[in-house]
């Protein structure tokens, strides 16, 4: 191999080795956005037609819609505490399952707000989405230094939105609703550039799996939880 003399390698041979990274990194990324925009896909279409067939209305009330309520959560925290001692397959049948059972979940959207009011929240979600992940995988400002902030107006949209629930305040819900824009728009950059860091161009091919599932999980959940406070913000409300 060629060398400059000082036993300094020439800049097209240190070259190679982070264009090898780069392309690595790039597919790591791109496998994690396509499973989370299949999940997000899953999620959509699993709500439109548990709304459309009557099964979410004939559920409502029942044992059944509690179950299918929280158990979204359990997985959630499955795939967070057991993931590395799961296989592959199963971390993937597990994301499916939570995609699916978000989708029925958040079916009564479809009852609440209009079709053409929840296409555009969505296509504003998306964009705002795709802007921010963009700049936490570009900029070269570390943002980990946001992160703690970030976790603290999280924690408090979560008990304020519980709190909620029993004053039942238009004006608090317009807050949070607010508020949780700009939290889960500051998460995406952010998630996005942690993720991005957890890459190891060594890791094999069931720990690089793994990763990307728990890097789609993440990203997610901003989307999802970004959409159904703009939701709040512009959705335009069925008579």
């Amino acid at each position: 191999m060629a060398y400059e003399p000082g036993n300094r390698w020439t800049t097209r041979e240190a070259a190679i080795p982070q264009v090898g990274i780069d392309v690595g990194l790039r597919q790591y990324m791109l496998r994690i956005y396509n499973y989370m925009a299949g999940g997000l896909a899953l999620t959509g279409a699993v709500a439109y037609f548990a709304a459309a067939s009557g099964f979410y209305q004939a559920i409502v009330g029942s044992i059944l819609f509690w179950i299918v309520l929280f158990a979204p959560l359990g997985l959630v925290l499955l795939l967070s505490f057991r993931l590395q001692t799961m296989s592959l397959g199963a971390a993937q049948l597990t994301f499916w399952a939570y995609a699916a059972l978000m989708g029925l979940s958040l079916a009564g959207i479809f009852l609440v707000f209009t079709g053409a009011s929840i296409a555009r929240v969505f296509f504003i979600t998306a964009g705002t989405f795709a802007a921010m992940s963009l700049y936490g995988y570009t900029t070269r400002t570390d943002l980990s230094r946001f992160g703690s902030f970030l976790f603290m107006g999280l924690i408090g949209i979560i008990i304020a939105g519980l709190v909620n629930v029993f004053i039942a305040s238009s004006a608090l819900q317009f807050a949070l609703s607010v508020a949780g824009v700009l939290v889960f728009t500051g998460l995406t950059a952010w998630d996005t550039q942690s993720i991005k860091e957890m890459y190891v161009e060594s890791d094999g091919t069931a720990v690089a799996g793994k990763k990307a599932i728990l890097g789609a999980l993440r990203l997610y959940l901003d989307f999802i939880n970004l959409f159904m406070m703009l939701m709040q913000l512009l959705g335009a409300r069925r008579d």
